[in-house]
């Protein structure tokens, strides 16, 4: 197994005023090529700020991040949008899609920054809303699709890039639970085709989906365990079909 994301006693302080906030304090972890893993924790606990600095929209206080070989923890704010784009597929609970534009259009936007043509853009879009289940919704807006097909349609611009890692912040976090387990089901199959996923969530049951679980706590890993439980879409519909 190749070692994808390696972090080196990451600390991460904000100063708020004359108050100090230690967000991370001494982090350490190691997450293979191909792993399923969740970051657990209460709110304040760090699972947040580690999410960001993995995903390179924020940088470390103290310590080194190694994502995919390369030392990202002193790079520009540039040299960070350039690994982002390239590395790292992001999914929000918020979904976080242009009102006044098309799936499609909302697909394929990371590929104008890229450097694709408008064809290419536009067929790789299309590719990627049929691996969600939505290839017949290019051209419905995100007003005109329920909130499990806005995050499916957010999932897709996260595939884009084929990034080696897919980092979801609350994807359920607005969804109802039978759309939960769907989204869920769509991060299995993901996942079964050998994407890196990283998931945050503050719910049990979501994270139970994941291969491993590591918990925060006040800025500090409290455990980091393999999931021996781990549920799978088709498990929950033979639980819940009685």
């Amino acid at each position: 197994m190749s070692v994808i994301i390696e972090t080196h006693d990451i600390s991460k302080v904000y100063r708020m005023g004359a108050e100090t906030i230690h967000a991370l304090s001494s982090v350490s972890i190691k997450i293979n090529k191909g792993e399923y893993v969740a970051f657990m924790g209460p709110s304040g606990s760090g699972k947040s700020t580690l999410m960001n600095i993995i995903g390179c929209l924020d940088t470390p206080t103290g310590g080194q991040y190694i994502l995919n070989g390369q030392d990202v923890s002193n790079m520009s704010d540039n040299e960070l949008a350039e690994v982002r784009n390239k590395e790292i597929g992001f999914v929000f609970q918020t979904f976080n899609l242009l009102p006044r534009q098309s799936s499609l259009e909302n697909v394929a936007l990371p590929l104008i920054y890229a450097g694709y043509s408008k064809s290419q853009r536009e067929e790789k879009a299309q590719q990627a809303l049929e691996s969600v289940g939505l290839g017949n919704r290019g051209k419905h807006k995100p007003n005109e699709l329920s909130g499990g097909q806005r995050q499916r349609v957010a999932i897709a611009r996260a595939l884009i890039n084929d990034p080696s890692i897919i980092l979801a912040d609350e994807p359920t976090g607005n969804l109802d639970t039978k759309t939960s387990y769907e989204i869920m089901e769509l991060f299995e199959n993901l996942h079964s085709k050998g994407n890196t996923i990283i998931m945050v969530t503050h719910e049990e049951d979501i994270a139970r989906y994941a291969h491993r679980i590591v918990r925060l706590r006040d800025g500090l890993v409290e455990s980091d365990i393999m999931n021996d439980d781990v549920i799978t879409a088709s498990r929950f519909q033979t639980e819940h079909s009685n």
